[in-house]
């Protein structure tokens, strides 16, 4: 269940509620009961592992491309 953040619009006091997405929101101030409003900040993203790349979306299926031919140079040529 996700925590909401609150402020107090009168006490300024701010706290906490963890709630289901199906509750209704809170309304008054436990401390003063005058009355609330949600909070909203930055959220912080912790990607953990081991990382990700370009290549973790591509089919392992798919063969690589072939390198290109190259011909080989002609020897040089001797005075003798």
């Amino acid at each position: 269940m996700p925590t909401y953040e609150y402020m107090c619009n009168k006490c300024e006091h701010q706290f906490e509620a963890v709630q289901s997405f199906s509750e209704a929101a809170l309304d008054t101030c436990p401390k003063c009961k005058g009355s609330v409003r949600k909070v909203y900040n930055n959220v912080g993203v912790v990607f953990k592992g081991s990382g990700f790349y370009k290549t973790d979306s591509r089919s392992t299926s798919t063969p690589a491309p072939a390198p290109a031919k190259t011909e080989p140079k002609p020897a040089p040529k001797s005075d003798s």
